[in-house]
């Protein structure tokens, strides 16, 4: 797949049943740029195109496959940032690191037993250690070129929730060399619970980027994109609400309140309630996407937002599995679902 073949397909693009898809506007700025082979920090098009990736643990293997597949299809430097949260931090990180090819190891069982150890719930240790997947295996085994991620001229913003704020923020500015950025990685996956204590960087203590904002447009939006293309670790729901209706208080699970009181309690009540808020933050993006990704919300910023969701039958991974053929079965799903966005042949 390359970036040859997504302009040639741009150029004769024919009737097709989701053809109202294949004009959006966040297409066609990839494919314009494509065309024109046009590269980051040297464009006069007056377009912001940001690259956003959702994560979800081990879910974010979808996500992966989808970036994956932008690498594959030379698509990338049509890009001017990429916003990830959480696991999708971590794809970001791959994408712009010189191995994007790396991110197969989404799907590699090695991988995912070395982040996830169920038994560490019983000696009090975190359950998926991120620590050490940064640390070890991406500085000294499958080494990750910290130094190209943030040198590369397509910025680089990872996410994550402020732990005394509960904000949802952005730690490019905290990103003064490879340690920082390791320490942002952690900082953006640290998951409560399940993923050990709050990551110190800048002086400041974070969470993981879904506390606050698991899929991080808005972000992307507040700085000043114009377009915006959403990398979904989640299929489509099979009934998205309407905004208003959307915007309903949603009672915190018992789940949610033993977490506050235990693993959240040092720290203020600002943090509790971005985190018993993420139900109701979900329904919201999920209303506010779909109406992007019919070419609106009208009247709202005038910005393009798509999504590329996995299809309703991709393999259904959970933030823990480790599983690897389902693991890679959800990878080439969601390589597929950006081939299939993109109108791009078959690897």
């Amino acid at each position: 797949m390359s970036r040859e073949h997504l302009a040639a397909d741009d150029r004769s693009r024919g009737p097709r049943p989701d053809s109202s898809r294949d004009r959006h506007k966040v297409l066609e700025a990839v494919a314009g740029r494509a065309r024109a082979g046009s590269r980051p920090g040297a464009r006069d098009d007056g377009m912001r195109l940001a690259l956003v990736i959702e994560g979800g643990g081990m879910r974010g293997t979808l996500s992966a496959g989808m970036a994956l597949a932008l690498h594959e299809a030379g698509v990338v430097d049509a890009f001017d940032a990429v916003y990830g949260s959480s696991a999708g931090a971590i794809t970001g990180a791959w994408l712009l690191s010189g191995t994007p090819e790396q991110l197969n190891g989404w799907a590699e069982p090695e991988y995912a037993n070395a982040m996830i150890r169920l038994s560490n719930f019983w000696r009090g240790r975190p359950v998926v250690d991120v620590r050490t997947l940064v640390e070890h295996l991406y500085a000294e085994v499958a080494r990750m070129d910290f130094d190209a991620v943030l040198s590369h001229p397509v910025e680089y913003h990872p996410l994550a929730t402020d732990a005394h704020t509960g904000l949802s923020t952005d730690l490019r500015p905290y990103l003064g060399g490879p340690a920082d950025l390791r320490l942002a990685l952690r900082a953006s996956a640290a998951l409560p619970f399940l993923a050990g204590p709050a990551v110190e960087l800048g002086g400041r203590h974070f969470y993981d980027a879904g506390l606050a904002e698991s899929v991080p447009y808005r972000t992307a939006l507040a700085q000043g994109a114009t377009h915006v293309l959403v990398l979904r670790s989640r299929p489509a729901p099979q009934d998205v609400l309407p905004v208003p209706a959307a915007e309903a208080v949603v009672r915190p699970s018992y789940g949610s309140r033993l977490v506050a009181a235990t693993a959240l309690r040092r720290y203020p009540k600002a943090l509790h309630d971005s985190y018993f808020a993420r139900a109701h933050r979900q329904r919201e993006d999920e209303a506010l996407l779909s109406e992007y990704d019919r070419g609106g919300p009208p009247g709202r910023d005038g910005a393009a937002v798509m999504s590329i969701r996995p299809a309703l039958d991709a393999p259904r991974v959970g933030r823990l599995t480790r599983d690897g053929k389902l693991l890679k079965a959800a990878l080439e799903a969601g390589r597929a679902a950006v081939g299939r966005t993109l109108r791009l042949p078959s690897a």
